[in-house]
């Protein structure tokens, strides 16, 4: 089981001598992964531990409070999960301030790195800085490695095809829609969280049942029509989404709500997972219900295809 500790001077004995990475890692993407692996592969081959140092919040929500939304891929419980799923043994969570950004380079690879984890070795992606000035760069890590006794290993990119993946690329992916694109950078799909609440029952009315969420995350794709799956309770069911302002009613507030299908159960306040697997179309206004209610039809018999052609 993975230790969370949040805290440098909450750092124990047993780790030190560890292999450590040292990132924000949102998203836990296939390029972040790569690192956990080999990090993990190469420091229990040593029998030393494998630890990730990351910081909460984000430091740019820090640094640049008038950028909002900020959107985060994980949550950090998510992260937590999927650190501790890839083999991880301790992750230190460092809080971020102000105050903390003023640390420099030297003083957190001495105090840290070398003073609180003696680390034997460290592994970064090939573009990551950190500390005042982001002055904590490969030049830097390697002169500091030499005089203190540690390895420095430098990842380069990882692609996928022709894409670098980065964080940032998969947020544009998603605020355009793109789910299935940001699902090959991931790893696996995006997924959105819920508690699902009262809705105005318009879809009873239609023939088409919804439940509507409020999401855990400010990161919600782009408004339109998604064949996905559903998470409740262990179990996987298949269903469409939709996410948009209902143009046809003229509703004015977006709303995440979601059709599962040949499912029938009372889930009003429950919480529910979406995992997104492709973007159906844009959200559309109808000159009638009528005619909504056709395209419904439509979009569920392609949902179906699509999630049957993924099983």
């Amino acid at each position: 089981m993975m230790d969370l500790i949040h805290g440098s001077e909450n750092i124990p004995e047993i780790l030190k001598g560890a292999f450590v990475t040292i990132g924000n890692f949102d998203g836990v993407h296939l390029g972040h992964r790569f690192i956990f692996r080999k990090l993990v592969e190469e420091a229990h081959h040593e029998r030393r531990p494998a630890v990730a140092i990351s910081f909460d919040p984000h430091p740019k929500m820090v640094l640049h409070p008038e950028r909002r939304p900020f959107y985060l891929i994980t949550s950090l419980e998510e992260k937590v999960r999927l650190l501790e799923g890839l083999g991880i043994d301790a992750f230190i969570l460092i809080p971020f301030s102000l105050e903390y950004a003023r640390t420099t380079a030297e003083e957190f690879v001495r105090g840290t790195l070398w003073e609180k984890l003696r680390i034997r070795r460290i592994l970064i992606g090939h573009d990551y800085t950190f500390g005042r000035g982001r002055e904590g760069d490969e030049a830097f890590l390697t002169e500091a490695g030499r005089r203190l006794g540690f390895e420095v290993e430098v990842m380069n990119a990882f692609c996928v095809g022709d894409t670098v993946i980065s964080s940032t690329k998969i947020r544009e992916a998603l605020l355009t829609g793109e789910v299935r694109f940001a699902a090959t950078l991931l790893g696996r799909p995006y997924n959105l969280s819920g508690r699902v609440i009262s809705g105005n029952r318009r879809g009873v009315r239609l023939g088409f049942p919804t439940a509507n969420i409020i999401p855990d995350k400010e990161l919600v794709p782009a408004r339109g029509v998604y064949a996905v799956r559903v998470l409740r309770e262990g179990k996987r069911h298949d269903g469409i989404l939709n996410i948009g302002f209902n143009p046809t009613f003229a509703d004015g507030k977006r709303s995440v709500e979601v059709h599962i299908f040949d499912f029938h159960e009372d889930i009003y306040g429950a919480s529910i997972e979406i995992l997104f697997v492709e973007r159906i179309r844009d959200e559309i206004r109808f000159e009638s219900p009528e005619k909504l209610i056709a395209q419904i039809d439509r979009d569920i018999a392609r949902a179906r295809e699509i999630l049957e052609s993924e099983k």
